[in-house]
C-alpha cells in the first residue's frame, strides 16, 4: 500500500438516523488505492448501516460521501440510487448470502454483467446482431471471474449445490464481475471453517494484487483483519472510536474496552 496514493473512497462526518435512533454520528473514513481497509467493531456498532449509506441501500441523514475512481473526477453520490451506485464502480456483498439459489454459478455471475450491458429491453426482445455479440461477451468475462476466484469447474452447478465457502466466493465472483474499483465485504469469512477462511484470504490477496481494487472490509475474524489489512477503523455504539495499523489498533485501550476484553490478535 502506497500512503501517498490517492483517495477512491473519502466519507465525511457520515451521520444515520433511525426515527429517533442515531444509528451512526459524524463517522469519517477513508479508503486509498490499492489498499485493503478494515472497518471492525461489536456487534450493532454500525458497521453493516454504514456500508448500507455508502452503496444506497440507506440515504444518510447527514454528511457526504465522495468516490474517486482512478482516471475519473471525485464525485458526491449521496442520494444515488444502488445501481447507479454500482455503475460507477462500487460493488459489495452481504452479511448473509444472497445468491440466486435456484440458477447455475455462471449466471448469478452474469447477472453481475448486467449493469455494464447495453442492449436494453428491445435488444433482448429483438435478440439482433449486437446483442448475440454482448451476451457471448458476458458469458466469456463471466467464466473469466470464475476463473479468478477458483469456480471455473462449477459453471453448470445451482448455487445452492454449492460447499459454503464456495457459495461466498461466488458472492464475490458476481461483485466482481460489475467491474468495481471499491469492492465492499461485508463479513465475507462469517460461517467458515479455518481452511475456507485461509482460502478466502488468499483469494483476497490475490485481487489487490491483481491491481485496480481497493477493498473496503467488515470482518470479525480479527485473525484475518490483522493480517490483511493496511489501516483499521473501529466502531462502537454509532461512532468511529479509532483508527490507524493493525498495531497501533490492538494497543488503543478504548478499542480493547469496547471488545470487552476479546483478544484482537486471535
Amino acid at each position: 500500500m502506497n500512503p501517498d496514493a490517492a483517495p477512491v473512497l473519502t466519507v465525511n462526518r457520515l451521520t444515520m438516523d433511525f426515527g429517533g435512533l442515531r444509528a451512526i454520528h459524524a463517522v469519517d473514513l477513508e479508503v486509498r488505492r490499492g489498499e485493503i481497509v478494515a472497518l471492525i467493531g461489536p456487534n450493532g456498532a454500525g458497521k453493516t448501516t454504514f456500508f448500507n449509506c455508502i452503496t444506497g441501500l440507506y440515504t444518510p441523514t447527514g454528511g457526504e460521501i465522495f468516490i474517486a475512481p482512478p482516471g475519473r473526477e471525485r464525485r458526491r453520490i449521496n442520494g444515488r440510487k444502488v445501481n447507479e451506485i454500482t455503475r460507477l464502480g462500487l460493488a459489495r456483498t452481504f452479511q448473509n448470502i444472497r445468491l440466486f439459489e435456484g440458477m447455475t454459478v455462471l449466471e448469478n455471475v452474469m447477472i453481475g454483467r448486467h449493469c455494464r450491458s447495453r442492449a436494453g429491453i428491445l435488444g433482448a426482445v429483438l435478440r439482433g446482431r449486437r446483442t448475440r455479440t454482448e451476451e457471448r461477451h458476458i458469458v466469456q468475462t463471466s467464466y473469466a471471474v470464475l476463473e479468478r476466484v477458483g469456480l471455473a469447474d462449477e459453471v453448470d452447478t445451482l448455487a445452492r449445490n454449492l460447499p459454503y465457502g464456495a457459495q461466498r466466493r461466488l458472492e464475490i465472483a458476481r461483485a466482481l464481475a460489475t467491474e468495481p474499483f471499491l469492492l465492499l465485504l461485508d463479513e465475507p469469512a462469517a460461517g467458515m471453517n479455518p481452511k475456507e477462511t485461509d482460502d478466502l484470504e488468499a483469494l483476497i490477496r490475490r485481487i489487490l494484487r491483481e491491481g485496480g481494487i481497493s477493498i473496503l472490509l467488515i470482518e470479525h475474524d480479527m485473525r484475518m483483519v490483522m493480517r490483511l489489512a493496511d489501516r483499521i477503523y473501529v466502531m462502537d455504539s454509532g461512532e468511529r472510536i479509532a483508527a490507524g495499523t493493525a498495531a497501533e489498533v490492538s494497543r488503543d485501550p478504548v478499542v480493547i474496552q469496547a471488545y470487552l476484553g476479546e483478544d484482537l490478535h486471535a
